[in-house]
């Protein structure tokens, strides 16, 4: 993968600069990976762990000691990122959108609406947009190594089922910490909250919001079932999981550890879509199973109409190069 290959060279050059590093010999490798939602079987979030320590060591048996923090145990995903920059995470698997706060371009990948399909994601995300992103990282302290699946994100609530635009109306909808986000649910017509993944699941049970919007699986890992009625398949942003490496603990690897973490990740990334998406017919099962009312939205088109202004607001911030580049390779120009 192109990503994967610039960044092994950039790494190279890195170490270089910094000198041999001292602790980073052939012998145990500690390595911090955190993400947000729980640890269960079907979130692709601990899939993508999972699999990243099995490549490790499948790679170098018994160099990389893996350590698992799920489950928020270090904090939202903004403090995660702080943490990658400052060292004190290794890497993280951090929903798309948060990482928009660090670096403004990476904000076209929730766009509304932008890719048809999980195929045309990947072709952008591991071709020139990916390596374009993951290049605008430089100098924040955090290495982009590549994009997992989350899926397509869809409406969950508990005040009606989502067939149309108007059914957005004032429907109170969590959001995650993001502009587009924001814009996206009130160009609908929606009240979006802006608020924590941590808080979220009491604030649904509590009805402090009416719904959120999520990948199925994430829905299924996290009992959302539980609380939450209507489930709507608007399949409105593609969800990217980016999969980030703290500069510092890169930098103080051995060449031959750095390649074998970005050769591992790469590995991972490919294994980990499979799963999800052969997962994802059963885990719908399972939500209808749970007691969710499930239904697909009448016109797609409609929503994408709703929409537009959203790519006009952020054409500025995001480069309207970038933006381009995006709706040609996703075929949504």
């Amino acid at each position: 993968m192109n990503i994967i290959a610039k960044t092994s060279a950039a790494l190279l050059a890195a170490g270089a600069l910094a000198g041999t590093v001292t602790g980073a010999a052939a012998q145990d490798v500690t390595m911090r990976i955190g993400w947000t939602t729980s640890d269960g079987e079907a979130d692709p979030y601990a899939i993508a762990a999972r699999q990243i320590q099995a490549e490790l060591e499948e790679r170098a048996p018994g160099v990389f000691d893996v350590e698992f923090f799920p489950n928020n145990q270090l904090g939202d995903e903004k403090q995660m990122i702080e943490a990658l920059q400052f060292g004190t995470l290794d890497l993280g698997i951090i929903t798309n959108a948060p990482v928009g706060n660090v670096e403004p371009a990476f904000q076209i990948l929730d766009m509304p609406f932008l890719f048809p399909d999980e195929e045309a994601a990947h072709e952008a995300l591991d071709g020139e947009l990916g390596d374009e992103l993951m290049s605008r990282l430089e100098g924040s302290g955090i290495v982009g190594l590549g994009f997992a699946e989350g899926g397509f994100r869809n409406m969950i609530n508990n005040a009606r089922p989502i067939q149309q635009p108007d059914d957005v109306e004032g429907v109170k909808f969590r959001v995650m910490q993001n502009p587009v986000f924001i814009d996206m649910f009130q160009s609908l017509g929606g009240n979006a909250v802006p608020m924590a993944w941590g808080e979220t699941f009491t604030a649904a049970q509590q009805g402090t919001i009416d719904g959120l919007e999520i990948p199925l699986a994430v829905i299924a890992s996290n009992k959302y079932a539980d609380v939450v009625e209507y489930l709507s398949l608007t399949q409105h942003t593609y969800s990217a999981l980016d999969i980030l490496a703290s500069e510092r603990f890169l930098s103080g690897l051995s060449d031959e550890q750095r390649t074998t973490v970005t050769e591992a990740v790469d590995a991972a990334i490919e294994t980990q879509r499979q799963t999800v998406q052969e997962n994802a017919d059963a885990v719908l099962a399972q939500l209808e199973e749970a007691g969710m009312t499930i239904n697909e939205i009448e016109d797609p088109e409609a929503f994408r109409e709703k929409v537009k202004p959203v790519y006009d607001s952020f054409r500025d911030d995001i480069g309207s190069d970038l933006v381009d580049m995006a709706l040609g390779q996703s075929g949504s120009e």
